[in-house]
């Protein structure tokens, strides 16, 4: 232990970078400035880990991703202005989805302040609808104690991103600090943080439903995995004969091959929807029920008994009924359920076990998409073989758009995990290169990592190919090529009809030729045959990261996953796709 009143003489920078190796930070992202250069400097000095990123808005995806695949919270940086603001989509993503992220923001030199500085704006009330909490650093001395509360904000009840504010002159400035200071609460290093079990009284009413219930159904969110209940879910659905179902986010939460799962609900689904509908009780876990997993909230019964259970009190009713509200860690409150029921499997033993061919016919009516031998390539045909080339531990990441509804549709977990990674807190475009970057990072070298995005996605980031490069992160990117913002144009289809089509055709450019040009390894695939080839040869190759150049349908009536646009005729103000 340090002496009583030991000092030691630090910059803000240095101090920041102690605050961060003691919380045992993984990879960083930014892009520097002056303000932050004593942290860059001393990040260097202390051997962290740290990335320039060729676009903040990429450095805050990496880091949302490596926040998913963790639970350790994502770490983004930007110098003062546009650094500060380009952070803002995906902090809005990581906000959105409960994911733990600390942004560290540059700001003027409090002497000089809105004197019109280079840069000056009003970065703190752009950011602070995207944080869970702003601090800015006003006195020095306070930089452990901001650190220390920055890690259990973001990582305590429903995670999100927080914002440490810098002033210049608090970056560059020394100040002998207290080394008794410099100290962290492993409690909160991680999510979920400061772990709350439901109250007794709710457990008992929720057991007393489900005890009842004679097909009832889980629907999973993303909070199992924040929370790592994977164990505590497979428990419970399996002693009381319960089957699964999960969102885009929630897609791991069991094994997508595991014969009690169900599943994605929600606008698209397998087989979920129609047990929904036939369920008589309804356990929700960390989901909050929104559009997509609602069917524009349509698809419940108001006569089905629903329970909720979630971290965030504020989502229970938000938008759907709940009999019973259960606020509280989905770990805790499942171990909870599991210990209040007697086990039901038994006498559920006929709709738990009818999943298995709900499924078998589900896959038989899907056949055609994923063994498709049409060209361009369908999608589906690509689903197909990620589903029997991908190794049970490899993570796939899929891009905003049709990207995430495709693989949440089609692609199959082989294990509990996260194994699916989709940007559906904001949905944005131009998650997919970023996105692998950080879960490559996030899982290690021992296991890969796959990205899809479409080619409008992979132009908005395609130079942090040259990052994913430099920092030896070998993702293999899947591009989906067809020469339009595909998710847009067949809306248009949809809505407008054939033909009227407005800012939603790309160029068709070569993406393999330029991943060469880039010292990365390109293949362009136009043959459906060729895919499984492709994807063993990009998954073989460590040395760099691969990109797929997959030629697919040009016809917006087929570039949607579970629908047929010549013959689905959309109103308008609609969205059933």
């Amino acid at each position: 232990m340090p002496a009583a009143n030991a000092t030691r003489t630090m910059t803000g920078g240095e101090a920041m970078a102690e605050m961060l190796r003691l919380h045992e930070t993984g990879p960083m992202f930014g892009m520097g400035g002056f303000q932050l250069l004593p942290f860059y400097d001393a990040c260097r000095r202390l051997g962290l880990k740290h990335y320039l990123i060729n676009d903040e808005r990429c450095g805050a995806f990496a880091a949302d991703a490596y926040a998913r695949v963790t639970n350790r919270p994502g770490v983004a940086d930007g110098t003062l202005g546009p650094g500060a603001t380009n952070l803002a989509t995906g902090m809005a993503e990581a906000f959105n989805a409960g994911m733990p992220m600390i942004c560290i923001t540059g700001d003027t030199n409090r002497e000089f302040s809105w004197k019109n500085m280079t840069q000056e704006a009003r970065q703190l009330e752009v950011l602070k609808p995207l944080a869970k909490e702003i601090i800015r650093i006003e006195v020095m001395k306070r930089i452990p104690e901001a650190f220390r509360r920055a890690f259990a904000v973001a990582n305590s009840g429903r995670p999100g991103p927080v914002v440490i504010d810098v002033p210049e002159d608090i970056a560059h400035g020394s100040f002998d600090f207290d080394v008794t200071d410099f100290w962290v609460d492993p409690g909160t290093l991680k999510a979920q943080a400061r772990r709350t079990r439901p109250d007794a009284d709710g457990i008992t009413a929720a057991a007393a439903l489900l005890s009842r219930a004679e097909r009832p159904l889980i629907l999973a969110g993303g909070g199992v995995h924040i929370s790592e209940a994977y164990g505590a879910l497979l428990d419970l659905a399996e002693a009381e004969g319960i089957p699964v179902a999960h969102t885009m986010s929630g897609k791991g939460a069991i094994a997508c091959t595991h014969p009690l799962s169900a599943g994605l609900f929600g606008r698209y689904d397998r087989i979920a929807n129609a047990m929904i509908a036939e369920s008589d009780c309804l356990l929700v876990v960390g989901c909050k029920l929104g559009e997509i997993a609602t069917k524009r909230f349509s698809l419940f019964n108001a006569g089905t008994p629903l329970i909720h259970l979630d971290v965030s009190a504020e989502e229970i009713g938000r938008t759907t009924r709940a009999d019973v509200a259960l606020v509280g860690d989905a770990r805790c409150g499942l171990a909870d359920l599991r210990a209040a029921l007697d086990g039901g499997a038994a006498r559920r033993k006929t709709w738990a076990g009818s999943v298995p061919g709900r499924m078998d016919a589900w896959r038989e009516s899907a056949r055609e998409k994923l063994e498709a031998t049409e060209r361009p390539i369908n999608i589906g045909r690509l689903m197909g073989e990620l589903n029997r080339v991908l190794p049970a531990d490899a993570v796939l990441v899929a891009d905003g758009g049709f990207a995430g509804h495709w693989g949440g549709l089609l692609f199959d977990t082989k294990q509990a995990g996260r194994g699916f990674v989709a940007d559906r807190g904001f949905a944005s475009i131009g998650y997919g290169v970023p996105g692998g970057i950080g879960a490559q990072l996030g899982v290690g070298a021992g296991r890969r990592v796959v990205s899809m995005t479409g080619d409008g996605g992979f132009n908005m980031s395609l130079g942090d190919l040259e990052t994913a490069r430099r920092v030896g992160a070998p993702i293999v990117v899947c591009v989906f090529n067809n020469a339009a913002s595909g998710y847009v144009k067949a809306l248009q289809h949809a809505v407008y009809g054939p033909g009227a089509y407005q800012s939603s055709d790309l160029v068709e450019m070569d993406y393999a030729a330029i991943a060469n040009a880039m010292g990365c390894k390109g293949i362009r695939v136009e043959d459906p045959e060729q895919l499984a080839d492709a994807l063993r040869a990009g998954l073989a190759n460590t040395a760099t990261p691969t990109v797929l150049d997959i030629i697919v349908t040009r016809d917006p009536a087929r570039m949607l996953p579970a629908a047929d646009n010549r013959t689905l005729k959309v109103e308008k103000g609609d969205r059933p796709v």
